[in-house]
């Protein structure tokens, strides 16, 4: 399997870390709709444009919250 080069690490994470939690929040968010037989559809397009949204915030965001948490913690 091909590998990412580490200069890439921080797009790479950016796009796991979002990729997973976007994926949890919509699931919780169309649990109501497995009853209705439509969960995987609502899931789908939840996490879709959940992950077109957070992706770039990720990317952006990571840098300073790890340095905000170097910052308060020892």
């Amino acid at each position: 399997m091909p590998r990412i080069s580490r200069r890439f690490s921080h797009f790479t994470f950016g796009v796991i870390q979002s990729g997973l939690t976007c994926a949890i929040a919509a699931a919780i968010a169309s649990a109501p709709f497995a009853a209705q037989g439509t969960f995987f559809s609502h899931w789908w397009r939840s996490f879709g444009t959940a992950w077109i949204i957070m992706l770039p915030v990720v990317v952006v965001a990571a840098p300073a919250i790890r340095k905000l948490v170097e910052w308060l913690t020892e």
